[in-house]
């Protein structure tokens, strides 16, 4: 049997919250049926039911806890949280033209598109569904504006992935829309149904903003120097997509004329050919681009533990703390 110590702290997260977790789980299946479209529970389950960490609904149910809360609406918006990531999810891998998903083929690849959109259509509609049950106007604000941050994020995605101009702001003004905003909004709504201190609401929309930056940065790092093995993905799936990360960002900063002509063929005009991608490796060893990665991910990790000093002492603050420190494990 795995010891407390060895177990992973979101493995550990889920256990304490257990019969929450079971709460949002009945929850999601309920409310992701469909009387008159069976292709909605359909899609939706091939996805829910992926075996994800369900980690932002989690972070939900922590925050409220820890708060101090002990009404039912924690786990509603715990279910809000995850429809609006599955949504995402599945218009991501239609705009991706992804064909895996947690080692299991997509739904787009499945079905087809118009289903993967449509079906991610329905589960945001459901999530408002769920938020406005809370009577709460502030919790509604914030995952509204969330889910807007989201759609503007990966839109601006679109135009900065393959532009060489792309710079530091503007990766992480995509990173806070596309990961951060529903990790910060996540632990912020929790927070807010357990009428928290203004300080403690901020501390806990703090954290969840840290984390979800470093978490992706680390994500952007994993792809060119991973396990595919343990990550799921190829070394290198980033470069082939002509996806500008914080690795390549850095390198191209420090560049000459010669390595800037090598990345606008490979990652602006996607003009790719055998061999470029260890080029492209051996530039960011180069420059040592990856190591700064690195600590620009320990540096976020940090700043999301720092945040946590403000919240109670609880168990589950120990958790939150041990999980950023987890995050950033897979790179150290």
């Amino acid at each position: 049997m795995t010891s407390e110590n060895t177990q992973k702290p979101h493995d550990r997260m889920a256990a304490y919250l257990n019969a929450d977790m079971t709460a949002v789980n009945d929850l999601i299946r309920d409310r992701m049926a469909s009387e008159h479209a069976p292709r909605i529970p359909e899609v939706t389950a091939h996805l829910v039911e992926a075996g994800g960490k369900r980690l932002r609904p989690m972070l939900t149910l922590a925050a409220a806890r820890l708060c101090g809360y002990d009404g039912p609406y924690h786990v509603h918006l715990a279910a809000t949280v995850e429809f609006i990531h599955t949504a995402t999810l599945l218009h991501d891998d239609v705009v991706d033209e992804s064909a895996q998903r947690r080692g299991r083929p997509t739904a787009n690849l499945l079905w087809d598109n118009k289903s993967s959109v449509l079906v991610g259509d329905y589960l945001f509609a459901r999530s408002f569904q769920l938020m406005t049950e809370t009577n709460n106007m502030r919790v509604l604000a914030i995952l509204a504006n969330a889910s807007a941050t989201i759609a503007e994020g990966e839109v601006l995605q679109l135009t900065a992935a393959q532009n060489l101009a792309t710079d530091q702001g503007i990766y992480l003004q995509v990173v806070r829309g596309k990961t951060a905003a529903l990790f910060s909004a996540a632990t912020q709504v929790g927070g807010v149904i357990a009428t928290a201190p203004d300080a403690q609401v901020q501390a806990l929309f703090d954290y969840g903003d840290a984390l979800g930056i470093a978490f992706q940065i680390v994500d952007d790092l994993l792809d060119y120097q991973g396990d595919p093995n343990a990550t799921g993905k190829n070394i290198g799936d980033d470069f082939r997509e002509r996806k500008l990360t914080l690795p390549v960002i850095k390198a191209i900063a420090k560049g000459d004329a010669a390595e800037r002509d090598f990345w606008t063929r490979t990652i602006e005009k996607g003009k790719q050919e055998e061999g470029d991608l260890e080029h492209a490796l051996s530039l960011l060893n180069a420059h040592g681009t990856l190591d700064e990665t690195k600590a620009e991910a320990l540096a976020w990790a940090e700043q999301a533990k720092t945040a946590l000093n403000t919240l109670p002492d609880h168990d589950l603050t120990q958790m939150l703390r041990d999980l950023a420190d987890y995050v950033v494990a897979r790179i150290s």
